[in-house]
């Protein structure tokens, strides 16, 4: 783990925009997956994001129904054993990511809401190892073997970094309202890419 944020600083309401935000970086990730294989439905994960995002208004904050939000997304969860394909890695991790999410609201005591921004990490790590072996194999014999430098001074992983920091900094002193929610997912999204560098 390279991103040691102290989480514990930001109320359940920092942390499940925090969480919520990295989620739009992830969700299309998911999308691109669903499209490839014809497996899932992008749109059940969409509809809960925007319900986390309607409850995080405090001033029209909705009610969720976490169980039956969990039951719902439980179909849309890939087998990776089902697909031989990398994306269904990602896709995996942003499934997760909602369901960790969805836990961390209902009961704050769970880890659910620190799992968010590993799986953000995790997901970018991993695919930055499969880069990093691709040129492997293409012909850098010299460097026979990944070290966790290496992974770490990948720019995607840099940018992974930059932007947990970046979201961590600014939600530690910002109002806890609509505006704020706003803000932070346009800065998720003003690159137009996912966590993974996918153009959205």
């Amino acid at each position: 783990m390279s991103i040691q944020l102290p989480f514990e600083k930001l109320s359940q309401w920092q942390q499940t925009a925090f969480c919520s935000a990295l989620l739009e970086r992830m969700l299309p990730n998911y999308q691109m997956f669903a499209e490839s294989v014809e497996f899932g439905n992008v749109s059940i994960l969409r509809n809960q994001l925007d319900l986390v995002w309607q409850w995080l208004d405090k001033n029209n904050r909705c009610k969720i129904n976490y169980q039956a939000q969990l039951l719902k997304l439980e179909p849309e969860i890939p087998d990776p054993e089902a697909f031989d394909f990398f994306g269904v890695f990602p896709a995996l991790d942003v499934c997760m990511a909602v369901m960790s999410l969805l836990q961390g609201m209902q009961d704050i005591e769970s880890e659910g809401l620190t799992n968010v921004g590993r799986l953000s990490e995790n997901s970018v790590s991993y695919y930055v190892e499969l880069i990093l072996a691709e040129e492997i194999d293409e012909g850098a014999p010299e460097q026979a073997s990944i070290s966790e430098e290496d992974i770490q001074q990948h720019p995607l992983m840099q940018w992974e970094i930059a932007t947990q920091t970046e979201l961590f900094d600014f939600l530690i002193s910002a109002p806890e309202n609509k505006q704020t929610c706003l803000k932070i997912k346009a800065m998720m999204l003003e690159e137009g890419l996912s966590n993974l560098g996918i153009e959205i």
